[in-house]
C-alpha cells in the first residue's frame, strides 16, 4: 500500500492567511487545491512536503472576468470552468479546444488552472496554450505582488519562478481583437499526456500575417513556444505554404525526447504537423470561418 510521508495539514480562506501559512512552515510546505500530481507523487514518496495548505476555500482566486483590454484569470479557477465561460470562448477559442482534450471530466472539475501552470509538466496542455496568446502570470509574496510572461514562467521541467513563500494568483491575456486560436493535440488514448501538442493564435491585416503565437507542448520546446516559427510567420501571407514552412521551422527547433510515447522522429514529425492544423484552424476562425 503507498502511504504518504507524515505532514501538517491547514486549509487557507484567504490570500493573506495562505502567505502566512507559507511564512511559518518554510520552503517545503506545499500548496493543494486539485491534488491530481502531488497526491500521487506523495504515495510514491517522490514529494515529502512538511506541510500541505489547502487553497480550495481561497474564494478570491476563483474568477473569469474582463478588465480594460486583458482577459483575467484566477489561479484557482478550475479546468471545467474555463472550458464553460461565454468570455473565454469569446476571446479566445483555444482553452475550449485545450480543455476538452485535458484528462476526463472528474479530474477537470477539480483541477485548477494554477496548478496545472506550476506543475510545470513539459507535456501540460494549459502552458502550451497560454504561451500561444502572450500570456502573463501574478504572482504574489510577502513583499508584494509581480508580473511575469508566461515566456519567462517557467525554467525547466517541473521547475518555474515562483519563489518559496510565493503563490500564482492570476493568469492575465491581453484582448486582441480579430484574432483566431486552436490547439490540436495527439494522445495515446483519451484523456491521456500528450505525445505531441499544438497551438497558435493569429492575427491578420489584410490577409497577412501581422501577429502569431505558437505553442507546443511534450516535445521539448524552450517556454512552450516555437519562437523561430513565430518570427518567421510575421509579415508573412497566410497560406499553407507559409504554414508548411513554420511547421518544419517548429519541428527543427523543438528538442524531443524518447519515452514510452514514442520515438524523437514521430514526436518531431507531429510537432511540425499539429502546428500546421493550429495555424490553418485559428487563420480560419481569424477570418470569420468555422474550422
Amino acid at each position: 500500500m503507498q502511504v504518504p510521508a507524515a505532514f501538517e495539514y491547514a486549509k487557507a480562506t484567504s490570500v493573506d492567511q495562505t502567505l502566512e501559512l507559507l511564512a511559518q512552515w518554510g520552503e517545503d510546505a506545499r500548496l493543494i487545491a486539485g491534488g491530481h500530481s502531488l497526491i500521487p507523487m506523495m504515495k510514491l514518496r517522490l514529494a515529502r512536503p512538511t506541510a500541505l495548505i489547502d487553497i480550495n476555500d481561497v474564494a478570491e482566486l476563483s474568477y473569469i472576468r474582463v478588465e480594460g483590454a486583458e482577459l483575467r484569470i484566477g489561479a484557482l479557477t478550475r479546468h471545467a470552468e474555463l472550458l464553460a465561460s461565454p468570455l473565454v470562448e469569446e476571446h479566445y477559442r483555444i482553452f475550449g479546444d485545450a480543455e476538452k482534450v485535458i484528462a476526463d471530466p472528474l479530474v477537470r472539475n477539480r483541477g485548477t488552472v494554477g496548478g496545472s501552470l506550476c506543475q510545470a509538466d513539459p507535456a501540460e496542455d494549459l502552458s502550451a496554450a497560454f504561451a500561444a496568446v502572450d500570456a502573463s502570470a501574478v504572482i504574489q509574496g510577502a513583499r508584494g505582488s509581480r508580473t511575469v510572461p508566461l515566456s519567462e514562467f517557467h525554467v525547466g521541467p517541473y521547475e518555474t519562478v515562483v519563489e518559496p513563500g510565493e503563490l500564482l494568483t492570476e493568469v492575465r491575456v491581453p484582448i486582441r481583437p480579430g484574432g483566431g486560436s486552436a490547439y490540436y493535440k495527439v494522445e495515446r488514448r483519451v484523456g491521456d499526456w500528450a505525445v505531441a501538442a499544438a497551438g497558435a493564435a493569429v492575427w491578420l491585416d489584410q490577409d497577412v500575417i501581422k501577429k502569431v503565437g505558437i505553442g507546443l507542448a511534450a516535445v521539448g520546446a524552450e517556454h512552450f513556444r516555437a519562437a523561430e516559427a513565430e518570427a518567421f510567420l510575421t509579415g508573412e501571407p497566410a497560406t499553407e505554404a507559409s504554414f508548411a514552412e513554420a511547421g518544419r521551422i517548429a519541428a527543427e527547433s523543438c528538442n524531443p525526447v524518447a519515452d514510452q510515447r514514442g520515438p524523437v522522429d514521430y514526436k518531431r514529425h507531429l510537432a511540425g504537423e499539429l502546428t500546421v492544423r493550429a495555424l490553418r484552424a485559428a487563420t480560419a476562425r481569424a477570418r470569420g470561418q468555422e474550422a
